[in-house]
């Protein structure tokens, strides 16, 4: 069924990557978890979680601090390389079965009603993992870590895709799984739709426990609204 109106034309989704459209934190650990063991300590799924939301130059110097480790500045920019391809190794083995629930009905059903709809992502690496995951063309826009200077909570990332959409930032409707990610769309003007821990998302406009809540039906009505 088509739902073409004025109202629903008018606005735009912009989706965050990882946890929202991808699960690929998996992979990152898998990737300092090797490292780790390479330097002769173990990492632990628990320790992992301090990497969270944190840049790769500090998550590396949690690591080390975690090894009791020391390394000159050379070799940690070697090794912090040498992580991402590690990475890499392991996206690059995704496909459309690691597409978290729901979401690929919902880009698809944005697509067929010309509702337009952006990637917002610090990743440098989501235009490979759209890519993988086959989803790519369907984006009217992405804006990735490589077309940013400023990270969320900064808004940055959002106010160029909605401008990439020709949209209005009160006409976007911002899709994240981290409280930057929301505080950036809040501080951008937009409304956001929090996926998570309710209590850690409760800055958001709407919370959902999961992307698998984000149904065709609750979309329908975001946009009528």
């Amino acid at each position: 069924m088509q739902f073409h109106t004025k109202a629903m034309n008018k606005k735009a989704f912009i989706f965050d990557l990882d946890g929202v459209i991808v699960d690929t934190a998996k992979y990152h650990y898998k990737a300092w978890k090797k490292l780790a063991n390479d330097l002769g300590f173990d990492f632990t799924e628990t320790q992992n979680e301090l990497l969270k939301g944190v840049s790769r130059v500090r998550s590396l110097e949690i690591l080390l601090d975690i090894g009791k480790v020391t390394l000159p500045d050379a070799e940690k920019t070697k090794i912090m390389h040498d992580k991402n391809e590690h990475y890499l190794q392991f996206i690059t083995q995704m496909g459309q079965d690691e597409i978290l629930e729901g979401m690929h009905e919902v880009l698809l059903y944005l697509k067929e009603n010309n509702i337009p709809f952006s990637l917002g992502s610090a990743s440098k690496n989501a235009r490979l993992i759209l890519t993988q995951l086959d989803l790519i063309d369907l984006f009217d826009a992405i804006v990735d870590g490589n077309d940013v200077s400023k990270a969320k909570p900064d808004p940055e990332v959002f106010l160029i895709a909605a401008e990439k959409l020709g949209k209005n930032p009160d006409d976007c409707i911002v899709v994240e799984d981290a409280i930057a990610g929301i505080e950036a769309a809040n501080a951008a003007g937009m409304i956001s739709i929090g996926i998570g821990d309710k209590e850690m998302l409760k800055e958001a406009d709407l919370n959902l426990n999961s992307t698998s809540e984000l149904s065709l039906d609750l979309i329908k009505k975001i946009l009528r609204n």
